[in-house]
């Protein structure tokens, strides 16, 4: 098999092929059965789609602060083969339960079910995830191979979202719900089996260490570290604002596919195959856009473009004409996930990158959980019979909020331009510990260095 990068970096990286592939039909999967089928022509149908993203929102806002401490203090390998095993456990139970026919448990049960098994997938992994960033260092090296890691990462999540959710639909309407969360449950395997074949440095602290520095502690020091670094600030407020608008759109998209755009169910996936070619396309462009326009122009500019886009795409009511430019709109959103990985390994010390990292991930899924819980109450409720003319236009409720999400966007972007730096971003200590330099602020900054990512 041919490396990418390295031969370690390219286990990896098919091992998450795999297992983001499965994650794609397994949510899709969900969020159709739940559609389609439990909640047909039901008016609570919204409120119970947006139930499923609930229940992973709600794990990342509950497990991520703890999960970012323990990966900076475990052994990050051997915690992601046990949030594998342990995914593929849940998983695995839950396509043996859906053998069940559908009416020998009532509708409150079954999504009972789904949401229990969608949280602690999802608990999980807050695991996962950032001990599988905080090994990147470990695999590649140099910042230029990080770059490059990143934007295959994107590469690879979008490559996923481009074959799970087309590969969903027919699995479901075909051969039944429980085939597509069997693929899920054995890609967690494959994921175990290609991390178990990589060799990581151990990164667990010394007993000594574990002592010294309490659980508490150390989760505090990485939310004072957070708080303090510019860079990280905007990112994430920018981010909140731009993540409430796109929440909404993974809320409603099935119904605006299949009532504004006037698809078939089958036809949903093909809008997911649209945006995972799009942002394919786009990560791997993602070096060339920053070398051309720089760094922090390529976080602000391709939210821009995105937020017109989005503008666009609400006014479409044909599932052929929005397939074009959901591809389109994908381009820059992949140029900016490919550019914020690096970035923020890049700000932040290598023992605080798992802290780092979960204290995004709370923050972010609670900005998408408001999202989600405002969005599918309004959509059941007030806006259910929503009808207006605006400027000639008409206005329905799906439409109105997806126009809402692209003036969202322009809106983060802005934020973005007026406070990123714009001398350039430092690159924080390489194995700098901030707890045990409480007044490193005072002496770091000078005049010759570029514009530093603190407040």
């Amino acid at each position: 098999m041919k490396t990418i990068i390295n031969r370690d970096f390219t286990r990896l990286w098919y091992g998450q092929v795999v297992s983001k592939v499965g994650d794609y039909v397994f949510n899709t999967t969900l969020i159709l059965w739940i559609a389609t089928k439990l909640g047909n022509g039901k008016s609570w149908a919204p409120m119970a789609v947006s139930g499923v993203l609930l229940a992973g929102l709600v794990a990342a806002f509950a497990i991520a602060p703890a999960a970012g401490v323990f990966a900076d203090r475990w052994n990050r390998k051997r915690t992601m083969l046990r949030m594998d095993a342990v995914r593929a456990v849940l998983v695995g139970g839950l396509a043996a339960v859906a053998f069940v026919p559908t009416d020998k448990l009532p509708v409150g049960a079954w999504l009972t079910v789904i949401y229990v098994v969608v949280f602690a997938v999802n608990a999980a992994g807050m695991f996962f995830g950032p001990s599988r960033m905080a090994v990147v260092p470990d695999v590649v090296d140099g910042p230029d191979e990080i770059a490059k890691a990143a934007g295959i990462t994107q590469s690879t999540d979008a490559l996923a979202g481009m074959l799970g959710p087309p590969l969903a639909a027919p699995l479901l309407f075909a051969a039944g719900v429980q085939w597509a969360v069997i693929i899920n449950a054995l890609s967690y395997v494959v994921s175990f089996l290609a991390i178990r074949s990589v060799p990581i440095p151990d990164n667990t602290a010394s007993a000594t260490e574990r002592n010294q520095s309490g659980f508490w502690a150390d989760f505090k020091i990485g939310i004072a570290f957070f708080a303090k670094t510019r860079v990280l600030v905007v990112l994430i407020v920018a981010a909140c604002i731009a993540n409430f608008g796109a929440q909404a759109m993974n809320t409603l998209d099935v119904f605006f596919a299949t009532r504004n755009l006037h698809a078939a169910p089958s036809l949903y996936g093909l809008l997911g195959m649209a945006f995972g070619a799009g942002a394919i396309i786009g990560a791997l462009l993602s070096v060339r856009v920053v070398r051309r326009i720089g760094l922090v122009n390529a976080i602000w500019l391709p939210v821009v473009l995105a937020g017109l886009i989005i503008m666009g795409y609400a006014r479409q009511t044909s599932i052929w004409a929005a397939i074009p430019l959901i591809f389109v709109y994908a381009l820059p959103i992949s140029v900016v996930n490919a550019v914020l990985e690096p970035l923020v390994i890049q700000v932040t010390p290598r023992k605080m990158l798992g802290r780092v990292i979960s204290v995004f991930m709370p923050i972010i899924s609670i900005t998408q959980l408001g999202s989600t819980m405002l969005i599918g109450w309004m959509f059941s409720t007030v806006m259910l019979h929503f009808h207006a003319n605006a400027g000639g236009l008409h206005m329905g409720p799906i439409d109105t909020i997806f126009t809402a999400t692209g003036l969202l966007f322009l809106a983060a972007a802005a934020y973005a331009f007026m406070l990123l730096p714009r001398k350039g971003i430092a690159a924080a200590e390489p194995d700098g510990e901030p707890e045990d330099e409480p007044n490193r602020e005072s002496d770091t900054e000078s005049e010759d260095e570029p514009e530093t990512a603190r407040t």
